[in-house]
């Protein structure tokens, strides 16, 4: 079925993708998940922004929030913090609007802007299935951020684009064999939500649902 979405994955676990593939695969393979204050600041932002009833109008531009996206290239779901919409005569037709739209995602964060090109990965993610679900290009985004209160502009690039693509097939790969990569002890483990239980600290590795059944029966390692 064309809107058949079970063998769809999250697009938003491609930040958790790039940021530890361990933690996406204990989020999205193992439904393993642990709340902090960043998590929970993180929700009541996206909760702010998104409103998938909600366009405003300003001016000559829409802002629509909370916009439901999909790719069936990719096949991925998921949810556009923002879309502005840009009156443009070689944009798109929007039904239940008059005139052509270009089409803007913007990305909405709670902290500064990362390291490791995850926000930008997931930004372009969204902008792939919009270009898909619209038949439309889209060569450029957004991503703001709650920290700075700026708006950082993100090329689109061919390159970004295919680390998208290679990422999400290789998303779909572990989740086919439901495998949960070892952990790699790094700078970003004190601040992970998951930290107690992906243990990166161990020696032997398993999973974390092994390692939870192991505690509560009182086994060890040995």
């Amino acid at each position: 079925m064309a809107n058949d979405d079970s063998d769809f994955l999250m697009l938003s676990g491609l930040k958790h993708f790039q940021f530890c593939r361990r933690r996406w695969a204990l989020v999205h393979v193992e439904q393993q998940w642990e709340e902090n204050t960043q998590t929970l600041e993180g929700h009541y932002m996206h909760e702010r922004v998104h409103d998938n009833s909600f366009t405003e109008a300003r001016g000559a531009v829409l802002l629509s929030r909370g916009m439901p996206v999909r790719s069936q290239a990719l096949k991925l779901t998921g949810v556009c913090d923002m879309v502005e919409l840009y009156k443009d005569e070689a944009g798109v037709l929007i039904q239940g609007r008059s005139g052509r739209w270009r089409l803007y995602p913007v990305e909405y964060k709670l902290g500064r802007p990362d390291g490791q090109g995850a926000d930008a990965l997931q930004l372009c993610a969204q902008a792939m299935c919009l270009e898909e679900m619209f038949v439309t290009d889209i060569p450029e985004g957004a991503l703001y951020y709650g920290k700075t209160k700026r708006r950082q502009r993100v090329p689109l690039t061919e390159e970004l684009r295919q680390k998208v693509t290679d990422s999400a097939a290789e998303m779909h790969r572990l989740m086919a064999r439901g495998y949960t990569p070892k952990a790699k002890m790094g700078k970003a483990c004190k601040s992970c939500s998951l930290v107690e239980i992906c243990q990166p600290r161990l020696g032997k590795q398993v999973s974390a649902s092994e390692y939870i059944r192991r505690a509560f029966h009182g086994e060890d390692d040995t």
